[in-house]
Protein backbone atom coordinates (compact mmCIF):
# COMPACT_ATOMS: atom_id res chain seq x y z
CA UNK A 1 0.00 0.00 0.00
CA UNK A 2 2.30 2.95 -1.34
CA UNK A 3 2.52 6.93 -0.46
CA UNK A 4 -0.62 7.95 -2.09
CA UNK A 5 -1.49 7.07 1.19
CA UNK A 6 2.11 8.03 2.64
CA UNK A 7 0.72 10.97 4.51
CA UNK A 8 1.32 9.03 7.93
CA UNK A 9 -1.27 7.50 9.08
CA UNK A 10 -0.77 7.14 12.29
CA UNK A 11 -2.05 8.25 15.55
CA UNK A 12 1.20 7.05 17.29
CA UNK A 13 4.44 7.40 19.39
CA UNK A 14 7.55 6.19 19.65
CA UNK A 15 11.45 5.83 20.31
CA UNK A 16 14.84 6.26 19.65
CA UNK A 17 18.63 5.05 18.57
CA UNK A 18 20.28 2.24 18.74
CA UNK A 19 21.75 0.41 21.25
CA UNK A 20 22.44 -3.53 22.34
CA UNK A 21 21.25 -6.08 24.97
CA UNK A 22 22.83 -8.75 26.00
CA UNK A 23 21.30 -11.72 27.12
CA UNK A 24 19.55 -14.86 25.49
CA UNK A 25 16.36 -14.34 23.71
CA UNK A 26 15.37 -17.58 24.28
CA UNK A 27 12.11 -18.04 26.69
CA UNK A 28 13.20 -14.98 28.63
CA UNK A 29 11.70 -14.75 32.66
CA UNK A 30 12.02 -11.63 34.35
CA UNK A 31 14.06 -11.39 37.44
CA UNK A 32 12.07 -10.58 40.67
CA UNK A 33 12.49 -6.25 41.41
CA UNK A 34 14.69 -5.83 44.27
CA UNK A 35 13.89 -1.90 43.97
CA UNK A 36 10.68 0.13 43.01
CA UNK A 37 12.28 2.40 40.94
CA UNK A 38 9.96 1.48 37.50
CA UNK A 39 13.33 1.92 35.65
CA UNK A 40 15.33 -0.46 37.52
CA UNK A 41 12.43 -3.18 37.54
CA UNK A 42 12.30 -2.69 33.54
CA UNK A 43 16.18 -3.13 32.59
CA UNK A 44 16.40 -6.17 35.28
CA UNK A 45 14.53 -7.98 32.30
CA UNK A 46 17.08 -10.24 30.83
CA UNK A 47 17.65 -8.81 27.11
CA UNK A 48 16.65 -5.32 27.53
CA UNK A 49 18.83 -1.98 27.97
CA UNK A 50 18.27 1.23 28.21
CA UNK A 51 18.89 3.79 25.11
CA UNK A 52 17.79 6.91 26.80
CA UNK A 53 15.39 8.53 29.37
CA UNK A 54 13.03 11.73 28.55
CA UNK A 55 11.49 13.92 30.93
CA UNK A 56 7.86 14.05 30.48
CA UNK A 57 5.60 15.85 33.12
CA UNK A 58 3.42 13.42 34.75
CA UNK A 59 5.33 9.85 33.80
CA UNK A 60 8.49 8.23 33.00
CA UNK A 61 9.63 7.63 29.82
CA UNK A 62 11.97 5.32 28.61
CA UNK A 63 13.77 4.47 24.99
CA UNK A 64 15.15 0.94 25.05
CA UNK A 65 16.17 -2.08 23.25
CA UNK A 66 15.25 -5.50 23.99
CA UNK A 67 16.72 -9.05 22.56
CA UNK A 68 14.65 -10.61 20.34
CA UNK A 69 14.66 -14.15 17.84
CA UNK A 70 15.61 -13.82 14.58
CA UNK A 71 13.51 -16.43 13.99
CA UNK A 72 10.88 -17.28 17.16
CA UNK A 73 10.75 -20.75 15.37
CA UNK A 74 14.33 -22.00 15.96
CA UNK A 75 15.68 -19.09 18.62
CA UNK A 76 19.20 -20.34 19.15
CA UNK A 77 19.87 -18.96 15.48
CA UNK A 78 20.66 -15.67 16.42
CA UNK A 79 18.92 -12.21 17.72
CA UNK A 80 18.32 -8.58 16.71
CA UNK A 81 17.54 -5.61 18.79
CA UNK A 82 14.14 -4.24 19.18
CA UNK A 83 13.34 -1.03 19.73
CA UNK A 84 10.87 0.36 21.70
CA UNK A 85 9.59 2.68 24.14
CA UNK A 86 7.54 2.63 27.67
CA UNK A 87 5.60 5.92 28.81
CA UNK A 88 5.13 5.12 32.54
CA UNK A 89 2.44 6.58 34.71
CA UNK A 90 1.92 3.58 37.35
CA UNK A 91 1.91 -0.20 37.52
CA UNK A 92 -1.17 -0.23 39.42
CA UNK A 93 -2.62 1.17 35.60
CA UNK A 94 -3.88 -0.45 32.64
CA UNK A 95 -1.50 -0.40 29.82
CA UNK A 96 -2.32 0.20 26.24
CA UNK A 97 0.43 -1.81 23.40
CA UNK A 98 0.99 0.83 20.94
CA UNK A 99 2.66 0.07 17.13
CA UNK A 100 2.43 1.50 13.90
CA UNK A 101 3.56 -1.38 12.37
CA UNK A 102 6.95 0.57 11.16
CA UNK A 103 9.50 3.03 12.95
CA UNK A 104 9.33 4.43 16.50
CA UNK A 105 10.32 8.04 17.29
CA UNK A 106 11.68 9.37 19.97
CA UNK A 107 9.19 12.15 20.64
CA UNK A 108 6.62 11.29 23.38
CA UNK A 109 3.23 10.77 22.62
CA UNK A 110 0.18 8.93 23.85
CA UNK A 111 -2.15 6.84 21.58
CA UNK A 112 -6.14 8.00 21.90
CA UNK A 113 -6.68 4.55 24.25
CA UNK A 114 -4.06 5.63 26.22
CA UNK A 115 -5.62 8.98 26.97
CA UNK A 116 -8.99 7.31 27.18
CA UNK A 117 -8.18 4.73 29.92
CA UNK A 118 -5.51 7.36 31.50
CA UNK A 119 -2.61 4.61 31.20
CA UNK A 120 0.58 3.43 30.74
CA UNK A 121 1.81 2.95 26.87
CA UNK A 122 4.44 0.10 25.79
CA UNK A 123 5.79 1.21 21.91
CA UNK A 124 7.16 -1.65 19.98
CA UNK A 125 9.29 -0.56 16.38
CA UNK A 126 8.04 -3.72 13.93
CA UNK A 127 10.78 -5.78 13.18
CA UNK A 128 13.14 -5.16 10.01
CA UNK A 129 12.62 -1.47 10.24
CA UNK A 130 15.60 0.13 10.98
CA UNK A 131 17.71 -0.08 13.45
CA UNK A 132 15.76 -2.92 14.63
CA UNK A 133 16.81 -5.13 11.66
CA UNK A 134 19.22 -8.43 11.93
CA UNK A 135 22.29 -8.24 10.04
CA UNK A 136 22.78 -10.13 8.29
CA UNK A 137 18.75 -9.83 7.00
CA UNK A 138 17.03 -13.03 6.51
CA UNK A 139 13.88 -11.21 4.49
CA UNK A 140 11.45 -14.92 4.90
CA UNK A 141 11.62 -14.08 8.77
CA UNK A 142 9.77 -10.99 7.63
CA UNK A 143 6.37 -12.72 8.86
CA UNK A 144 3.11 -11.31 10.50
CA UNK A 145 3.35 -14.39 12.61
CA UNK A 146 7.07 -13.38 13.49
CA UNK A 147 6.08 -10.14 14.65
CA UNK A 148 3.03 -11.59 16.57
CA UNK A 149 5.79 -13.75 18.69
CA UNK A 150 7.87 -10.55 19.03
CA UNK A 151 4.62 -8.63 20.56
CA UNK A 152 4.45 -11.70 23.03
CA UNK A 153 7.47 -11.93 23.76
CA UNK A 154 7.74 -8.80 25.18
CA UNK A 155 4.44 -8.72 26.82
CA UNK A 156 4.70 -12.10 28.98
CA UNK A 157 7.75 -10.17 30.39
CA UNK A 158 6.37 -6.60 31.04
CA UNK A 159 3.16 -8.22 32.37
CA UNK A 160 5.15 -9.19 35.57
CA UNK A 161 5.66 -5.30 36.01
CA UNK A 162 2.73 -3.93 34.19
CA UNK A 163 -0.23 -6.67 35.69
CA UNK A 164 -3.76 -4.82 34.97
CA UNK A 165 -5.71 -5.01 31.89
CA UNK A 166 -3.68 -4.44 28.85
CA UNK A 167 -5.41 -3.27 25.35
CA UNK A 168 -3.55 -3.40 22.12
CA UNK A 169 -3.91 -0.44 19.66
CA UNK A 170 -2.53 0.75 16.26
CA UNK A 171 -3.54 2.59 13.24
CA UNK A 172 -3.07 1.34 9.44
CA UNK A 173 -0.49 -0.41 9.33
CA UNK A 174 -0.82 -0.72 13.09
CA UNK A 175 -4.41 -1.59 13.11
CA UNK A 176 -3.69 -4.31 11.14
CA UNK A 177 -0.55 -5.63 13.49
CA UNK A 178 -2.86 -5.33 16.33
CA UNK A 179 -5.18 -7.42 14.95
CA UNK A 180 -2.82 -10.22 13.85
CA UNK A 181 -1.38 -10.61 17.42
CA UNK A 182 -4.82 -10.87 18.44
CA UNK A 183 -5.33 -13.76 15.79
CA UNK A 184 -2.39 -15.93 16.96
CA UNK A 185 -1.81 -14.95 20.80
CA UNK A 186 -5.88 -14.28 21.68
CA UNK A 187 -5.77 -14.57 25.34
CA UNK A 188 -2.74 -11.69 26.23
CA UNK A 189 -4.79 -8.48 25.65
CA UNK A 190 -8.33 -7.75 27.15
CA UNK A 191 -9.15 -5.84 24.28
CA UNK A 192 -8.14 -4.50 20.94
CA UNK A 193 -8.87 -0.95 19.37
CA UNK A 194 -7.73 -1.28 15.51
CA UNK A 195 -8.23 1.63 13.45
CA UNK A 196 -8.47 2.40 9.93
CA UNK A 197 -7.04 -1.25 9.38
CA UNK A 198 -7.30 -2.74 5.54
CA UNK A 199 -8.00 -6.06 5.28
CA UNK A 200 -6.91 -7.28 2.07
CA UNK A 201 -8.72 -11.12 1.71
CA UNK A 202 -8.28 -11.73 -1.74
CA UNK A 203 -4.83 -9.84 -3.07
CA UNK A 204 -6.32 -9.88 -7.03
CA UNK A 205 -9.74 -8.92 -6.26
CA UNK A 206 -9.88 -5.55 -5.55
CA UNK A 207 -13.37 -4.15 -7.33
CA UNK A 208 -14.25 -2.16 -3.73
CA UNK A 209 -11.63 0.10 -4.37
CA UNK A 210 -13.19 0.90 -7.92
CA UNK A 211 -16.27 0.97 -6.40
CA UNK A 212 -15.30 3.86 -3.60
CA UNK A 213 -13.89 6.19 -6.00
CA UNK A 214 -16.85 6.03 -8.18
CA UNK A 215 -19.06 6.97 -5.30
CA UNK A 216 -16.63 8.58 -2.95
CA UNK A 217 -17.55 12.61 -2.19
CA UNK A 218 -19.57 14.69 -4.55
CA UNK A 219 -19.18 14.01 -8.30
CA UNK A 220 -17.66 17.66 -8.83
CA UNK A 221 -14.83 16.80 -6.83
CA UNK A 222 -14.09 13.71 -8.99
CA UNK A 223 -14.56 14.99 -11.81
CA UNK A 224 -12.05 17.98 -11.05
CA UNK A 225 -9.95 15.21 -9.75
CA UNK A 226 -9.87 12.84 -13.02
CA UNK A 227 -8.89 16.00 -15.05
CA UNK A 228 -6.16 17.48 -12.76
CA UNK A 229 -4.39 13.91 -12.98
CA UNK A 230 -4.96 13.62 -16.53
CA UNK A 231 -3.44 17.02 -17.53
CA UNK A 232 -0.16 15.80 -15.02
CA UNK A 233 0.42 12.51 -17.48
CA UNK A 234 -0.29 15.59 -20.71
CA UNK A 235 2.21 17.72 -19.66
CA UNK A 236 4.53 14.42 -18.50
CA UNK A 237 7.47 15.73 -20.34
CA UNK A 238 7.89 18.80 -18.89
CA UNK A 239 7.34 18.05 -15.31
CA UNK A 240 9.48 14.97 -15.49
CA UNK A 241 12.44 16.89 -16.43
CA UNK A 242 11.29 19.03 -13.51
CA UNK A 243 11.21 16.29 -11.29
CA UNK A 244 14.99 15.04 -12.65
CA UNK A 245 16.39 18.45 -11.98
CA UNK A 246 15.17 18.48 -8.37
CA UNK A 247 16.46 15.01 -7.61
CA UNK A 248 19.78 15.76 -9.36
CA UNK A 249 19.77 18.75 -6.96
CA UNK A 250 18.67 16.83 -4.19
CA UNK A 251 21.19 14.01 -5.00
CA UNK A 252 17.96 11.72 -4.94
CA UNK A 253 18.06 8.62 -7.25
CA UNK A 254 15.43 6.34 -9.42
CA UNK A 255 17.21 2.86 -9.01
CA UNK A 256 14.64 0.96 -8.05
CA UNK A 257 11.68 1.95 -9.90
CA UNK A 258 14.04 2.48 -12.57
CA UNK A 259 13.74 6.16 -13.96
CA UNK A 260 12.02 9.50 -13.10
CA UNK A 261 9.59 9.01 -15.99
CA UNK A 262 8.41 5.63 -14.37
CA UNK A 263 8.65 7.11 -10.67
CA UNK A 264 6.17 9.72 -12.03
CA UNK A 265 3.64 7.89 -13.55
CA UNK A 266 3.07 5.78 -10.22
CA UNK A 267 3.50 9.07 -8.16
CA UNK A 268 0.38 10.71 -11.05
CA UNK A 269 -1.67 7.01 -10.26
CA UNK A 270 -1.21 7.42 -6.47
CA UNK A 271 -2.77 11.19 -6.26
CA UNK A 272 -6.36 10.85 -5.98
CA UNK A 273 -5.61 8.03 -3.70
CA UNK A 274 -3.58 10.38 -1.74
CA UNK A 275 -5.97 13.01 -1.78
CA UNK A 276 -8.99 11.06 -0.64
CA UNK A 277 -6.55 9.31 2.44
CA UNK A 278 -5.47 12.59 4.12
CA UNK A 279 -6.73 15.42 2.72
CA UNK A 280 -9.90 17.07 4.03
CA UNK A 281 -12.73 16.99 1.68
CA UNK A 282 -14.78 19.89 2.83
CA UNK A 283 -11.59 22.18 2.10
CA UNK A 284 -9.40 20.38 -0.38
CA UNK A 285 -12.35 19.47 -3.13
CA UNK A 286 -12.14 23.57 -3.57
CA UNK A 287 -8.64 23.64 -3.81
CA UNK A 288 -8.20 21.15 -6.73
CA UNK A 289 -6.06 22.97 -9.28
CA UNK A 290 -8.16 23.41 -12.96
CA UNK A 291 -6.16 21.68 -16.54
CA UNK A 292 -5.38 25.70 -16.83
CA UNK A 293 -3.08 25.99 -13.73
CA UNK A 294 0.28 26.95 -14.15
CA UNK A 295 3.26 24.08 -13.84
CA UNK A 296 4.25 25.79 -10.59
CA UNK A 297 1.29 25.55 -9.36
CA UNK A 298 0.48 21.80 -10.37
CA UNK A 299 3.83 20.88 -8.92
CA UNK A 300 2.93 22.58 -5.65
CA UNK A 301 -0.27 20.53 -6.12
CA UNK A 302 1.00 17.59 -6.83
CA UNK A 303 3.52 17.81 -4.36
CA UNK A 304 1.26 18.51 -1.21
CA UNK A 305 -0.60 15.42 -2.41
CA UNK A 306 1.68 12.99 -3.07
CA UNK A 307 4.79 14.36 -2.26
CA UNK A 308 7.53 14.11 -4.86
CA UNK A 309 10.26 12.61 -2.59
CA UNK A 310 8.81 9.63 -1.57
CA UNK A 311 9.12 8.39 -5.26
CA UNK A 312 12.83 7.94 -5.17
CA UNK A 313 14.93 5.70 -3.66
CA UNK A 314 16.19 7.36 -0.74
CA UNK A 315 12.56 8.14 -0.02
CA UNK A 316 11.12 4.52 -0.61
CA UNK A 317 14.47 2.69 1.42
CA UNK A 318 13.18 3.71 4.69
CA UNK A 319 9.61 1.22 3.83
CA UNK A 320 11.30 -1.68 2.11
CA UNK A 321 9.97 -4.04 5.27
CA UNK A 322 6.19 -2.26 4.32
CA UNK A 323 6.80 -3.11 0.63
CA UNK A 324 8.13 -6.51 0.81
CA UNK A 325 5.17 -7.47 3.45
CA UNK A 326 2.52 -5.96 0.55
CA UNK A 327 3.88 -8.44 -1.80
CA UNK A 328 4.70 -11.95 0.33
CA UNK A 329 1.80 -11.31 2.84
CA UNK A 330 -0.34 -8.27 3.32
CA UNK A 331 -1.64 -7.47 0.01
CA UNK A 332 -2.18 -3.85 -1.37
CA UNK A 333 -4.99 -2.45 -3.51
CA UNK A 334 -4.91 -2.43 -7.37
CA UNK A 335 -7.49 -0.34 -8.58
CA UNK A 336 -8.39 1.20 -12.29
CA UNK A 337 -7.45 4.55 -13.78
CA UNK A 338 -10.00 4.94 -16.30
CA UNK A 339 -9.56 8.86 -16.43
CA UNK A 340 -5.78 8.27 -17.37
CA UNK A 341 -6.68 6.04 -20.39
CA UNK A 342 -4.61 6.57 -23.17
CA UNK A 343 -1.46 8.06 -21.04
CA UNK A 344 0.05 5.12 -19.34
CA UNK A 345 3.32 4.32 -20.69
CA UNK A 346 3.96 1.56 -17.92
CA UNK A 347 0.92 -0.12 -16.98
CA UNK A 348 0.81 -2.62 -13.95
CA UNK A 349 3.82 -0.89 -12.48
CA UNK A 350 2.49 0.60 -9.33
CA UNK A 351 2.79 -2.19 -7.19
CA UNK A 352 4.77 -3.44 -4.22
CA UNK A 353 7.09 -5.70 -6.36
CA UNK A 354 8.66 -2.25 -8.20
CA UNK A 355 9.60 -0.57 -4.81
CA UNK A 356 11.70 -3.62 -3.36
CA UNK A 357 15.21 -4.57 -4.57
CA UNK A 358 15.21 -6.86 -7.57
CA UNK A 359 17.91 -8.95 -5.27
CA UNK A 360 15.07 -9.34 -2.46
CA UNK A 361 13.13 -12.62 -3.30
CA UNK A 362 9.36 -12.17 -3.06
CA UNK A 363 6.50 -14.82 -3.19
CA UNK A 364 3.19 -14.37 -2.41
CA UNK A 365 1.35 -16.61 0.11
CA UNK A 366 -2.70 -16.47 -0.25
CA UNK A 367 -3.41 -18.22 2.81
CA UNK A 368 -2.46 -15.59 4.96
CA UNK A 369 -5.04 -12.97 4.99
CA UNK A 370 -8.11 -15.36 4.79
CA UNK A 371 -6.78 -16.88 7.99
CA UNK A 372 -6.94 -13.96 9.68
CA UNK A 373 -10.22 -12.59 8.20
CA UNK A 374 -11.84 -15.92 8.87
CA UNK A 375 -10.15 -15.67 12.67
CA UNK A 376 -11.82 -11.84 13.00
CA UNK A 377 -15.48 -13.15 11.89
CA UNK A 378 -15.87 -15.89 13.62
CA UNK A 379 -13.49 -15.42 16.96
CA UNK A 380 -13.27 -12.05 17.81
CA UNK A 381 -13.53 -11.16 21.33
CA UNK A 382 -13.25 -7.44 22.61
CA UNK A 383 -12.24 -5.94 19.42
CA UNK A 384 -13.33 -2.44 18.00
CA UNK A 385 -12.40 -1.28 14.44
CA UNK A 386 -12.76 2.16 13.65
CA UNK A 387 -12.98 3.30 9.94
CA UNK A 388 -13.35 7.03 7.65
CA UNK A 389 -15.92 6.68 5.24
CA UNK A 390 -13.74 8.47 2.96
CA UNK A 391 -10.85 6.56 3.60
CA UNK A 392 -9.27 4.72 0.46
CA UNK A 393 -8.35 2.07 2.94
CA UNK A 394 -11.63 1.62 4.97
CA UNK A 395 -12.79 -0.16 1.35
CA UNK A 396 -11.74 -3.35 2.37
CA UNK A 397 -12.28 -3.65 6.03
CA UNK A 398 -12.59 -6.02 8.39
CA UNK A 399 -16.05 -7.16 9.20
CA UNK A 400 -17.29 -9.08 12.79
CA UNK A 401 -19.92 -11.99 11.93
CA UNK A 402 -21.84 -14.36 13.75
CA UNK A 403 -19.43 -15.91 16.04
CA UNK A 404 -17.45 -12.63 17.40
CA UNK A 405 -18.43 -11.04 20.98
CA UNK A 406 -18.44 -8.39 22.00
CA UNK A 407 -16.97 -6.77 19.22
CA UNK A 408 -17.54 -3.66 16.64
CA UNK A 409 -17.31 -1.74 13.78
CA UNK A 410 -17.49 1.84 13.87
CA UNK A 411 -17.02 4.73 10.71
CA UNK A 412 -16.42 8.38 11.17
CA UNK A 413 -18.94 10.27 8.83
CA UNK A 414 -16.76 11.91 5.89
CA UNK A 415 -13.76 10.94 8.20
CA UNK A 416 -10.36 9.92 6.10
CA UNK A 417 -7.46 7.60 7.65
CA UNK A 418 -7.18 10.07 10.71
CA UNK A 419 -10.01 8.78 11.84
CA UNK A 420 -10.34 8.09 15.38
CA UNK A 421 -13.30 7.62 18.35
CA UNK A 422 -13.09 11.38 18.98
CA UNK A 423 -14.88 11.98 15.55
CA UNK A 424 -17.02 9.32 15.81
CA UNK A 425 -20.81 10.41 15.72
CA UNK A 426 -22.43 10.67 19.42
CA UNK A 427 -23.80 7.26 19.94
CA UNK A 428 -20.84 5.69 18.64
CA UNK A 429 -18.34 7.90 20.13
CA UNK A 430 -19.88 6.89 23.63
CA UNK A 431 -20.53 3.34 22.97
CA UNK A 432 -16.96 3.24 21.58
CA UNK A 433 -15.47 4.54 24.55
CA UNK A 434 -17.58 2.78 27.29
CA UNK A 435 -16.23 -0.83 25.80
CA UNK A 436 -12.89 0.76 25.64
CA UNK A 437 -13.20 1.50 29.72
CA UNK A 438 -14.61 -1.95 30.42
CA UNK A 439 -12.18 -3.83 28.68
CA UNK A 440 -9.59 -1.80 30.54
CA UNK A 441 -11.09 -2.33 33.58
CA UNK A 442 -11.17 1.15 34.55
CA UNK A 443 -14.27 3.77 34.88
CA UNK A 444 -14.81 7.61 35.20
CA UNK A 445 -15.59 8.77 38.98
CA UNK A 446 -18.60 9.54 38.09
CA UNK A 447 -19.81 6.85 36.00
CA UNK A 448 -19.93 8.71 32.33
CA UNK A 449 -18.37 6.97 28.99
CA UNK A 450 -15.41 10.33 28.86
CA UNK A 451 -11.73 9.89 28.51
CA UNK A 452 -10.04 9.58 31.97
CA UNK A 453 -7.05 11.50 30.71
CA UNK A 454 -7.08 15.33 30.40
CA UNK A 455 -5.85 16.61 27.23
CA UNK A 456 -2.40 17.20 26.98
CA UNK A 457 -0.79 19.13 24.42
CA UNK A 458 2.88 17.68 24.41
CA UNK A 459 1.38 14.78 24.02
CA UNK A 460 -1.75 14.23 22.25
CA UNK A 461 -0.76 15.64 19.35
CA UNK A 462 -1.76 13.38 16.30
CA UNK A 463 1.17 12.85 14.22
CA UNK A 464 0.82 13.19 10.52
CA UNK A 465 3.77 11.60 8.91
CA UNK A 466 4.95 11.57 5.27
CA UNK A 467 4.99 8.02 3.81
CA UNK A 468 6.06 6.72 0.85
CA UNK A 469 3.47 5.36 -1.65
CA UNK A 470 0.42 3.88 -1.62
CA UNK A 471 0.86 2.54 2.30
CA UNK A 472 -1.48 2.45 5.08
Amino acid sequence: MRKATRWLLSLAVLIGTAGAGSASAGAATAAEPTTEDIKDRILAIPGMSLIEEKPVDGYRYFVLNYTQPIDHRHPAKGTFQQRLTVLHKSVDRPTVFFTSGYNVNTTPSRSEPTKIIDGNQVSLEYRYFTPSRPTPTDWKKLDIRQAANDQHRLFQVLHRIYGQNWIDTGGSKGGMTATYYRRFFPHDMDGTVAYVAPNDVRNDEDSAYDRFFKTVGTAQCRTDLAAIEREALVRRKEMVGRFQAWADKEKQTFKTVGSADRAYEVMVTDLVFGFWQYQPAETACAEVPKPTVSTDELWTWMDKVGGFDSYTDQGMEPYTPYYYQAGTQLGEPGYRYPQLAGLLKYPGINNSRSFVPKDIPMRFDKRAMPDIDHWVRHHADRMMFVNGQYDPWSSEHFEVGKGARDSYVFTVPGGNHGSNIAKLKEADRTKATAELLDWAGVRAPDGRATPLAPHNNQLDKQEIRRMPMLRP
